[in-house]
């Protein structure tokens, strides 16, 4: 069990895909705050998504977190091999009548919403009763008889929502200062469990952060409206009262291409693992990262320790940072 006098931080890598400079940016700057600020650091593999999951991906995040030098107290902790914890969430939530099954399909909810298909946004549920008054109730939700008989996450015809109350949400940014956001207004009744019989991402976060202790949440400002959807997990299973507050959060600015978009494949091969196996040092990587940060004022090899000395928790960078050119040339420059 965690220390609950000390403060508790999470690296939480998703087995997707391959780390790249962006994610790189994003765990430096949490383990390096931590470090800092003598923080418990637990490595935490989100490894819940479904089909999406590739295969040696965990592995070879875990090690090229090593190799840009970052360590971790706990860990590494594998979501998959144990799925009580998220299952006794879910029990508890249908006791409390929080949650509802539904097997509406996203072509579905842009018909009821009359919403053209403008990519993989989220699109806003807009309730029971509207879908219902599209496409019958059928084609929404099961009958009562069923509902109170059905297994919860064994029936892939269904997903699971979770009844959000139509009120703003306020929460503290440590890094952004006071924030609220109207989570029904924005993406509505949203999935706290798949079809495919697995917990949604907003669902395990929670639970995890809770039992593994976690009071510090740093990570990408992509990820800010999911602080008020998580606010309202915590309390729906009440996990938070005035002795056991919810965890701070701390919204990192991402890393774009110079066309501005998200860093992506169309910016060329920005993997960690690529520069790896080019023979690019780590030092070199995260020189660039420093100098992204602002921690130096040019581009210098610079190893894990020293950043970690050089950083400023009240320093921060958060305006947008852009991979260039130039930064890609003196990467490969050795």
């Amino acid at each position: 069990m965690p220390d609950p006098r000390r403060r508790v931080t999470r690296l939480a890598p998703s087995p997707t895909g391959a780390l790249h400079l962006g994610n790189a940016l994003t765990f430096m700057t949490n383990w390096a705050m931590a470090r800092k600020l003598g923080w418990e650091v637990v490595l935490r593999v989100e490894d819940l998504d479904g089909t999406r999951i590739k295969p040696g991906s965990a592995d070879q995040a875990i090690a090229v977190l090593r190799w840009l030098g970052m360590d971790w107290d706990r860990g590494p902790l594998y979501q998959r091999h144990d799925l009580k914890p998220y299952h006794e969430a879910l029990s508890l939530l249908r006791d409390r009548g929080l949650i509802y099954a539904c097997q509406a399909t996203r072509k579905q909810i842009e018909a009821a919403l009359s919403a053209p298909n403008e990519g993989d946004h989220e699109l806003r549920y807009p309730g029971p009763a509207a879908m219902a008054q599209s496409l019958g109730p059928q084609e929404v939700s099961p009958p009562l008889s069923l509902q109170a008989r059905m297994p919860l996450l064994e029936d892939d015809a269904y997903a699971w929502r979770l009844v959000v109350p139509d009120r703003e949400v306020a929460y503290v940014d440590e890094l952004h200062g006071n924030k609220r956001l109207n989570v029904q207004q924005q993406v509505g009744d949203f999935v706290v469990a798949s079809k495919a019989g697995l917990p949604a991402y907003q669902l395990a976060v929670v639970v995890d952060d809770a039992r593994q202790g976690i009071t510090d949440i740093v990570r990408g400002d992509d990820l800010m409206d999911s602080a008020p959807r998580q606010r309202i997990l915590y309390e729906a299973l009440g996990l938070v009262d005035e002795q056991t507050p919810p965890p701070g959060y701390y919204h990192l600015p991402m890393v774009y291409g110079p066309d501005g978009l998200r860093l992506a494949k169309r910016h060329g091969d920005t993997r960690l693992v690529y520069y790896q196996s080019s023979g690019v040092c780590a030092s070199r990587v995260i020189g660039l990262l420093a100098y992204w940060g602002g921690l130096q004022a040019q581009r210098t090899p610079m190893s894990a320790s020293e950043y970690v000395r050089a950083f400023d928790p009240d320093k921060i960078r958060l305006d947008p940072i852009h991979f260039c050119a130039e930064d890609e040339a003196w990467l490969q420059a050795e």
